[in-house]
């Protein structure tokens, strides 16, 4: 089964807890706090792989976590940092935030890589909270979250040329007549069911790469028949091969084909109608086909909402006539033309292994429920609180000072709060207290 577009949900693995521990040796009375910090968490990391041609590995398992970090230990010794979790894809996958709607990365090298959700680094130890004024602290931090998100994966073939056109015009026949690919083909609409790759070699060495995708029909932009599913895949085609059949013998006017397929396409993306197009006249074995090939390159010369004048080859695939002009001319269009970007991917930059970190900002948000409890909400003030071991008096102390800095009080105060009223972080409830 071909499967090119699912939606999958990534956890990066937590930071360890930081540890309260002081030392106990002989010798040493006073020895003072020797709590290690906890390990990073595993980052959830998507890498391609060359050998995978679809994302039928995401049908049935959709949920990816990395491990998190093991706790401080004692003597100021730092818990194990967690595996990374690698995720691999096939070359051509594009990661979008489904949240967002934003292209996290478009994987298109053999060696590209990605950071989707970084793990979250480990709590420190109470070794780092010693001071002159408090030697001995009870005071420690939790892991931090590892970051979750819900990213959906879209695979666009990586193909120089796309072949288009009504069912059972000869996609398939001219894709096996010039490649070594093997399509399914058949005297029937939609013979094939999902799109088909193969190279053509040229005597000089150079090569292409040449997909097929199912037939478009008209609506199909709307999502009839099979063509919403694959239109996606020639976004990345720097030429396109538009196939129509000349031959009359669905008693199909080729002009009128070769223009409802171009507004599928402009409905889909209008910068597709930008890409160079090759008209092939096919199944020029035909009787009538000369004929009704004439008729269609007048219609075309005479057509001005065309943005660049399209080029006709004609070409029968069951005798073979017409594909070696055919091959070379796609050859000397591909030479002339610069590949097209991805929508949604601005630069490369996006594709660093580690990308910057956006600590969150001291912003937070204050409501209030119907049984008056004052809820606080936030990125950092969140955080704040997962890394908040309240098992110390001391932890929780500092968490209320960590509020207070952040103005919190102040906010409280300003929107009536009154010494008694229930406040509420997450699951977490506590009074509020001039």
């Amino acid at each position: 089964m071909f499967v090119d577009h699912v939606t999958i949900n990534v956890k990066a693995g937590n930071g360890g807890n930081g540890m309260v521990a002081f030392r106990r040796e002989k010798y040493e009375p006073n020895g003072g706090p020797a709590g290690g910090d906890g390990g990073r968490g595993g980052s959830v990391i998507f890498r391609v792989n060359q050998g995978l041609r679809t994302l039928m590995d995401f049908r049935y398992n959709q949920k990816f976590k990395a491990e998190s970090g093991q706790k401080g230990g004692i003597k100021g010794m730092t818990g194990r940092g967690a595996e990374d979790r690698i995720i691999l894809v096939p070359q051509g996958t594009t990661l979008i935030d489904d949240e967002t709607n934003m292209v996290i990365a478009d994987l298109v090298e053999p060696d590209d890589e990605i950071v989707a959700a970084n793990g979250g680094r480990g709590g420190r130890g109470n070794v780092h909270f010693a001071t002159p004024k408090n030697p001995a602290p009870e005071l420690a931090e939790n892991g931090e979250p590892g970051e979750e998100r819900r990213v959906r994966l879209e695979l666009k073939l990586l193909a120089d040329v796309g072949l288009v056109g009504f069912p059972s015009v000869g996609k398939s026949t001219l894709l096996a007549a010039i490649t070594s690919a093997k399509p399914k083909i058949g005297d029937y609409h939609f013979t094939t069911l999902s799109p088909n790759l193969g190279m053509v070699r040229l005597n000089d060495g150079r090569d292409f790469a040449v997909a097929d995708l199912p037939g478009l029909i008209e609506g199909a932009a709307s999502g009839i028949g099979l063509g919403i599913e694959f239109l996606r895949h020639i976004e990345r085609t720097r030429v396109l091969l538009h196939l129509i059949d000349v031959s009359g013998f669905e008693e199909r006017d080729p002009y009128e084909d070769f223009q409802k397929i171009n507004d599928e396409l402009r409905k889909y993306d209008p910068d597709l109608l930008l890409r160079p197009q090759i008209v092939v006249a096919t199944k020029m074995d035909l009787p009538d086909s000369k004929e009704n090939l004439e008729i269609l390159k007048q219609k075309l010369a005479a057509d001005d909402t065309l943005p660049t004048a399209p080029i006709v080859m004609a070409i029968s695939s069951v005798t073979h006539d017409g594909l070696t002009p055919l091959i070379e001319k796609t050859v000397e269009v591909l030479d002339q033309t610069p590949a097209f970007p991805v929508k949604g991917v601005d630069d490369l930059e996006q594709m660093l292994p580690e990308p910057e970190s956006t600590e969150p900002t001291d912003h937070f948000d204050v409501t209030r429920d119907e049984d008056g409890t004052w809820v606080l909400s936030g990125a950092k003030l969140e955080r704040l609180f997962l890394m908040t071991n309240f098992d110390h008096e001391e932890s929780t102390l500092r968490f209320a000072r960590q509020l207070r800095g952040m103005g919190v009080d102040e906010v409280l105060r300003d929107r009536g709060a009154r010494n008694g009223d229930l406040v509420q972080i997450e699951d977490f409830t506590f009074e509020f207290v001039e």
